[in-house]
């Protein structure tokens, strides 16, 4: 069937190429005519600030449902000096009337009496908007900023606190990284023909996938960050998966095969180990699902999927329009033959590493434990304006209000409850209030804020600490777990803690609570699916093992860089904080999908030649001289392609970034180039040991393809 698929794609080569420039067109422009909007949520499932959310959004606080922000201001002449306090009570009045659903608490109202600091210098508007979509937001926080230019009083300087007044500037990290992945080609290749094949075939699975992404957000809640990091994954594998079919191509061409017959025997080979290794990426990054992150699971899974199509299918029929000429162009340092595997720098490499594998072994994992020890520091949470560059408005506000009235007040919390029993619930929401301001760890807790009927009630609470820190963490499960308990004992209230902070850490702790089990469900199917593929117990027992490594050794790296603050500074964040929340469980469902890749591919033909020769030794050696070259461009374009994304000024895609980066830089060196050939040749023969009963039970998958499985034992074609 997948010969069939091949020679019908090269057959058809007009129609295929031109139905994928249909394809691509008509997404891209149904995605952006009937697309749906971006909504990041990170609300665990029954949390208690999303208890607190139906309480703001069901008793009239329509005004708090949505995010807040801040106007921070401070003049040298004192903010109630009155050219000051006119020039922003004028400002706040065209807020509200400019941006509508938007209500501002001034600190010159009664409400807003406790909003200007001790010394007077230094105050703040509370700016409270609705519920609204991120487009809106952005258009809201556009308003606001052109808004504050407009404001001019001697001594006087404003700045806009919160996420939608965050300046973003855009890197085109894509971009860099095609370019960069296109040299690495070049290099690999030495043929510019061959070069743009797998680009092209991975922009046109990422275009597609991006259109369908775009029209799952009208059922599907997706993060605004879904497109950068779907767009990261299907550039990273759109490209290796190409690379893979390609270099299967020209080798088939080199030893006699016709452009067709070449076509079907690239992919009934690579092609084969490309959509298994695409269904692995795709069922890791599913298992977002159980995390409760269904919209960036689907919206990379469709990448994922599309540049796995396109490998499939654009490239056989791309190949049948280059046929012979795939080496045209060629650059001079490209060798026209291809050379015999023991000569090549790899084989020799596979064989000094067996020469010595218990220093080999040795070194490699001494080397990955010391990569990953931070992880056992590892916290996690949410970055927010203090990690911005001091070149931001938002950051500059954080400072400003830390200065004014102390690091807890960038983190508040609410307390919430429904008040059926009236004046007696309000009565001990008053005494709650009451308790908090006495409360270690509590700056302050404002009096009790009723709805218009007086059927609930919440009270804002400032920490003495930053939201990043431990003890702000501490004070949350403190307040829900005894505080809130022991101040509302013999009344009848619920009271819900919620808010930025609060909500923040729910989902920390979900995340944390529900990885090991993510981890342990993604790694026992990889375990069956390599246990199917190699028919061997320790073979997909060793993969595990080494992935693991791998991926301890990334977030060990980002720990150490993120969360301890080593080399910040070159990476252009302000200050260190916490691992973001979402980041471990997406770089583990990728990283292991795409090392899984890289496993399939080498271990697949050392399993060719161990079936041939029947000697494990031989077979690693010339297994990994026959895939080194091209897991190591494939590699080496995931990294530049991840690392690209490092230069944006989202703290979160930099940390995504540099971590795959770290981990397939990891696994392509320490793991394909040392620890397995080392590992292998110390197992020796028992690598393919595999019980009989379980073998019985157990179905077959092949990666291969069964005809050219046949051919290579019987010697008649060789990589």
């Amino acid at each position: 069937m997948v010969r069939s698929l091949a020679g019908f794609c090269f057959d058809h080569r007009r129609l295929v190429a031109g139905g994928w420039v249909a394809l691509l067109v008509g997404l891209l422009v149904l995605g952006g005519v009937f697309g749906g909007e971006f909504h990041t949520s990170f609300d665990g499932p029954d949390s208690d600030s999303k208890d607190a959310i139906t309480i703001l959004q069901e008793h009239g606080f329509g005004s708090r449902t949505g995010s807040q922000g801040q106007v921070a201001f401070a003049a040298d002449q004192g903010v109630r000096d009155p050219a000051v306090q006119a020039a922003m009570e004028r400002f706040f009045a065209v807020i509200e009337t400019s941006v509508p659903g938007t209500e501002v608490v001034s600190p010159y109202s009664e409400a807003g009496a406790r909003q200007v600091s001790d010394d007077g210098r230094i105050a703040y508007a509370e700016v409270n908007f609705s519920e609204r979509t991120g487009e809106e937001y952005v258009e809201a926080g556009d308003t606001i900023k052109a808004l504050r230019h407009e404001v001019a009083v001697d001594g006087l300087r404003v700045e806009l606190g919160g996420d939608m007044f965050a300046e973003f500037s855009e890197p085109s990290s894509e971009l860099i990284g095609i370019a960069g992945a296109a040299v690495i080609l070049l290099l690999a290749f030495g043929s510019l023909l061959a070069m743009g094949l797998p680009i092209l075939a991975a922009l046109f699975g990422i275009g597609s996938g991006l259109g369908l992404m775009q029209l799952a957000m009208n059922g599907i809640d997706m993060p605004n960050f879904t497109t950068p990091v779907a767009a990261m994954i299907g550039i990273g594998v759109g490209i290796d998966y190409a690379l893979f079919i390609v270099t299967r191509y020209r080798s088939s061409l080199h030893h006699g095969q016709a452009p067709r017959e070449a076509v079907e025997t690239a992919i009934d080979t690579a092609g084969r180990a490309v959509m298994f290794a695409g269904v692995t990426v795709v069922i890791s990054l599913m298992g977002l699902v159980f995390m409760d992150m269904p919209g960036l699971a689907i919206g990379a899974s469709l990448s994922v999927l599309m540049t796995m199509l396109a490998a499939i299918t654009l490239v056989p029929a791309v190949l049948g329009f280059a046929g012979r000429s795939i080496d045209r162009f060629g650059l001079p340092h490209r060798k026209q033959a291809e050379g015999v595997a023991k000569e090549t720098f790899w084989h020799r490499w596979s064989r000094l590493v067996q020469r010595y594998p218990w220093p080999a072994a040795i070194g490699a994992v001494a080397l990955l434990v010391v990569l990953a020890v931070p992880v056992f520091s590892l916290r996690l949470g949410f970055s927010d304006a203090g990690n911005r560059p001091d070149t931001d408005t938002s950051r500059r506000a954080y400072d400003l209000l830390s200065e004014g009235f102390g690091p807890g007040f960038n983190g508040p919390m609410l307390a919430a409850a429904e008040t059926p029993n009236g004046q007696a619930d309000r009565d001990a929401m008053a005494a709650l209030s009451e308790r908090l301001n006495g409360t270690p760890g509590i700056a302050f807790a404002s009096p009790v804020i009723a709805n218009a009927d007086g059927t609930a009630a919440i009270i804002t609470i400032i920490p003495t600490t930053s939201p990043q820190e431990r003890a702000t963490a501490n004070l949350v499960h403190d307040l829900r777990d005894e505080i809130i308990p022991g101040a509302t004992a013999g009344s009848a209230l619920d009271v819900k803690l919620g808010g930025v902070t609060a909500s923040a850490q729910d989902f920390s702790d979900y995340t944390a609570e529900r990885l090991p089990v993510f981890m342990g469900a993604v790694l026992a199917l990889s375990f069956l699916l390599l246990l199917a593929v190699f028919r061997s117990v320790l073979v997909p027992l060793k993969a595990i093992l080494m992935n693991l490594l791998s991926i301890g050794a990334a977030y060990g790296v980002l720990v150490a860089i993120f969360q301890w603050g080593w080399g910040l500074s070159l990476l252009g964040v302000g200050r260190e904080g916490p691992v973001e929340a979402w980041v471990p469980m997406m770089l583990f469902a990728i990283v292991f999908g795409l090392s899984m890749d890289y496993e399939v591919f080498l271990l697949s033909r050392i399993r060719e030649e161990f079936d041939r020769t029947g000697d494990n030794a031989t077979a690693v050696a010339d297994g990994l001289a026959a895939t080194a070259r091209v897991i190591s461009a494939a590699a080496a374009i995931m990294v530049f392609v991840f690392a690209s994304f490092v230069l944006g000024d989202e703290r979160a895609l930099k940390m995504a970034g540099l971590g795959l980066a770290v981990a397939v830089a990891v696994d392509a060196t320490i793991i394909r180039l040392i620890l397995v050939p080392a590992a292998m040749e110390l197992l020796g023969n028992a690598n393919w040991w595999m019980p009989r009963w379980l073998g019985a039970i157990i179905p077959r998958i092949h990666v291969e393809g069964r005809e050219e499985v046949a051919r290579i034992r019987e010697g008649a074609v060789g990589q």
